[in-house]
């Protein structure tokens, strides 16, 4: 009887661990990290790889997984039953293994090693994947019907089981993961706003951050080399549009580097010089291209300007590679640049803006919030919000903010005064 009851003690305990290890595989498995497996993979990491493998096949991983799961668990109460039967007899026996076997299983095959697997997933599944590996082989045939089964009951509840990856839920996931470790701190706030920017690139277009026509520097092409020259130092682009007649008769792009070599090659004599031999073509982009494409295009074509342009070829603004980058990183700034330009805080605390800086600079310059949704300028967001073109003098209440329209010219807005929210109070 006593050797009886230690193998029978033995198998229990020997159950109790392999339901342990299908805890852990289970919960170490679906809790791994597919990004960190695949940038192992990427090093050559084999286990991480087999990982992927499997994580591409869940739903049968799964299975095997409960499977021997439900396997350990049956066997341990049919033998438990058996002991305390034969001790106790039928009437209290199922009753005292129940109550000794409910607390074994819940802690050391449940509890305990799903606990160990969710504090370090990513190591334990790359040890426990090999065995899960080889039951997932085993079981096939059986895991098939099973897999079979379980999608064709959740279609029928309306939920179709696919092994297409969402890319935008594949954003969102690692968007939520980014602001989940920022506020743990494990991501400092320049990090976060590097990624963040970098997600946004798929979902912001060339219209949300171009230059806008008004505030674009550009030089009449009639007018003489010397005082084209004179436009374009007093600038701090070296880039600038070239037009003749009117601001939408764009005939190209001059370039600082290629005008200074045109005046080292008619050695300073400015008349001589032909500015139409030195123009660039102008590049033109919808205004609805997202910003990701974009950047491909201005890789792919080596060039860092381009004219932004409506559905019906008007210029609406312009582009630039620094735009885009500095929706990742923040402002670039070198030792010529001002730092929003037109742009002033007054001495009362408030914000003299001209009606054609661009929301998003404000906002990070002054760290504020304005909706840059339906704007992409500050003449823009008044005129939006207000629904009218204001004269000059009025005040108005907008996102919390007081704005008080300093100076009007043709209906169009040309400066304004902004006090935010605390310093109003």
């Amino acid at each position: 009887m006593g050797t009886a009851l230690l193998v029978a003690a033995t198998l229990i305990g020997l159950l109790i661990l392999l339901n342990a290890f299908f805890s852990v595989a289970e919960t170490s498995l679906t809790a791994a990290s597919r990004a960190r497996m695949a940038q192992l993979s990427k090093e050559g990491d084999r286990r991480a790889t087999r990982v992927l493998e499997l994580l591409d096949e869940r739903d049968r991983m799964i299975g095997a997984v409960l499977l021997g799961s439900n396997v350990a668990t049956i066997a341990a109460s049919a033998i438990a039953s058996s002991v305390f039967d034969d001790m106790l007899g039928a009437q209290w026996g199922p009753l005292v293994a129940t109550l000794v076997l409910t607390p074994l299983l819940l802690v050391f095959g449940e509890v305990l090693p799903k606990t160990a697997a969710i504090v370090a997933a990513d190591p334990i599944a790359r040890v426990v994947v090999l065995p899960v590996r080889w039951m997932v082989r085993a079981f096939s045939p059986v895991l098939a019907g099973v897999t079979w089964m379980v999608r064709r009951i959740l279609r029928l509840g309306g939920l179709d089981v696919s092994d297409e990856i969402d890319p935008f839920a594949a954003r969102e996931e690692i968007r939520g993961a980014v602001e989940l470790h920022a506020a743990e701190g494990g991501v400092g706030t320049d990090e976060r706003d590097i990624l963040r920017g970098a997600l946004d690139l798929r979902e912001l277009t060339v219209g949300d951050v171009m230059i806008p026509h008004r505030a674009i520097r550009m030089i009449d092409g009639d007018l003489p080399a010397r005082q084209i020259l004179q436009e374009l130092l007093r600038t701090n682009h070296t880039r600038l549009p070239v037009y003749r007649g009117t601001a939408q008769d764009i005939v190209g792009v001059l370039h600082a580097r290629d005008l200074l070599r045109e005046v080292e090659a008619h050695d300073g004599q400015l008349e001589k010089m032909r500015i139409d031999a030195i123009l660039k073509e102008a590049w033109f982009v919808p205004e609805t291209t997202v910003l990701q494409t974009q950047l491909d295009a201005f890789r792919a074509r080596r060039q860092h300007f381009a004219l932004v342009v409506d559905e019906y070829g008007v210029v609406k603004g312009l582009i630039t590679l620094e735009d885009i980058l500095e929706e990742i990183v923040g402002d670039i700034r070198d030792e010529h640049d001002a730092v929003v330009e037109g742009v002033k805080v007054g001495r009362d605390g408030a914000i003299y803006a001209d009606g054609h800086v661009p929301i998003r600079d404000l906002n990070r310059m002054m760290d504020w919030s304005l909706s840059d949704e339906e704007a992409v300028t500050i003449a823009g967001f008044v005129l939006h919000h207000t629904g009218m073109v204001p004269d000059s003098g009025e005040v108005f209440d907008l996102d919390g903010f007081s704005f008080q329209i300093m100076r009007v010219h043709e209906n169009a807005i040309k400066r304004v005064r902004i006090v935010p929210p605390q310093e109003e109070g």
